[in-house]
């Protein structure tokens, strides 16, 4: 008889953001595989969580799927983390989802933490249409063309980006959007220092460039271009 997987969001930095129900499941699967066991453990302690870790990240999980689908197979529950949100969200689980799905075993996602959902309803940018683009490329000739692609899709784009390139990418998207379209950064989510920064990309240029500050991961959000002033020259 076969077991069950279930996707569990994680706090994004809060540790009070997860659910009760997240609790419960993590209390009573058999096995968790996660991003980084170091990193898991540490959420897991806090909540009194002892259970048998597997380590899952985009590395290795072509290599530990068959190990986890056989777990299920053998009417095991596992449970999926990753290092905070949404497992599958520019994070591992496609394989494994994809994987429980072509042999029938059953599924549960329950809802809870997105960093690129918080984001997006506290940016003030149009939320009726959007497009989510996980990282975008690090090469600067992908970067743009993939960025070029994007500007006429009359949608909120939003994507993450590491401190180390923020500058540089805000630049390039004032260089191919216009200075004036409309741009969000958001960081640290949920946590002590959390920030947004909110203006034309000319004035989110401005405010950034000369920081040192600028620790955390960021979500960036542009807004569709709507208007003849937002149209790159």
């Amino acid at each position: 008889m076969n077991g069950i997987l279930y996707i569990v969001p994680t706090p994004i930095g809060n540790l009070e953001d997860i659910t009760l129900r997240a609790l419960r499941v993590l209390k009573e699967c058999d096995l968790i595989a996660c991003e980084d066991t170091r990193q898991s453990l540490k959420l897991l302690s806090h909540f009194g969580i002892s259970k048998p870790l597997i380590s899952f990240y985009s590395y290795n999980e072509r290599y530990r799927l068959g190990k986890i689908l056989g777990k299920l197979s053998n009417g095991k529950k596992v449970a999926l983390i990753s290092d905070a949100g949404t497992p599958g969200i520019s994070d591992p689980g496609y394989v494994l989802v994809n994987g429980v799905i072509d042999k029938g075993i059953k599924l549960e996602v329950l809802p809870g933490a997105s960093a690129m959902i918080t984001a997006l309803v506290s940016s003030g940018l149009p939320i009726n249409g959007f497009i989510f683009c996980g990282f975008l490329k690090r090469k600067l000739g992908k970067m743009k063309k993939e960025l070029v692609e994007l500007i006429n899709l009359k949608k909120t784009i939003v994507f993450y980006e590491s401190p180390y390139r923020i500058l540089k990418t805000v630049g390039i998207c004032s260089e191919l959007f216009g200075e004036n379209v409309k741009v969000c950064l958001a960081r640290e989510i949920t946590k002590k220092f959390e920030e947004f920064i909110r203006g034309t990309a000319k004035e989110v240029l401005e405010n950034i460039k000369n920081r040192q500050n600028l620790f955390g991961e960021f979500v960036v959000l542009i807004s569709p271009l709507s208007s003849q002033n937002d149209q790159p020259e």
